[in-house]
């Protein structure tokens, strides 16, 4: 017999419905900790694994066991997070490693367009200060 998928009245799947793999194990503090920074962000294990250049299964493991990190993994993770490393390791709430930045969706966007060659990073930043400027017009 087939299980039913739980939909929601809207139609859409339940907010609190598991992604991926049932785990095999728990996670450990740390991981625990790792997990809900991503989940705050809005990146999936992919998009944290790509931006540190390794592969996704491996970062999966960080948030499972206890990893043995050189001190660069853990600044670049704290970066990609969005958080301070000394939050990486805190048991309270994550506070944002800089004021102002764009985050989440603008944030990786943004990653994107820093990875594209120059003449095409120009042109883009020329149509999104255009719109800020337009959008600040009216503001006024």
């Amino acid at each position: 017999m087939q299980g039913e998928n739980q939909i929601s009245e809207g139609g859409m799947y339940a907010d609190d419905m598991q992604t991926g793999r049932p785990p095999q194990t728990e996670r450990t503090a740390f991981g625990e900790r790792v997990y809900a920074l991503r989940e705050a962000a809005g990146l999936s294990q992919q998009e944290v694994a790509a931006q540190l250049g390794i592969v996704q299964s491996s970062y999966a493991t960080w948030e499972r066991q206890t990893p043995s990190l050189r001190p660069e993994q853990i600044e670049r993770l704290a970066e990609i997070l969005g958080v301070t490393v000394e939050a990486l390791f805190s048991s309270g709430p994550a506070a944002p490693s800089r004021r102002g930045g764009p985050l989440g969706r603008a944030k990786r966007i943004f990653e994107e367009v820093s990875a594209l060659p120059r003449k095409k990073q120009k042109r883009i930043l020329d149509v999104v200060e255009d719109l800020l400027k337009v959008h600040g017009e009216e503001s006024e």
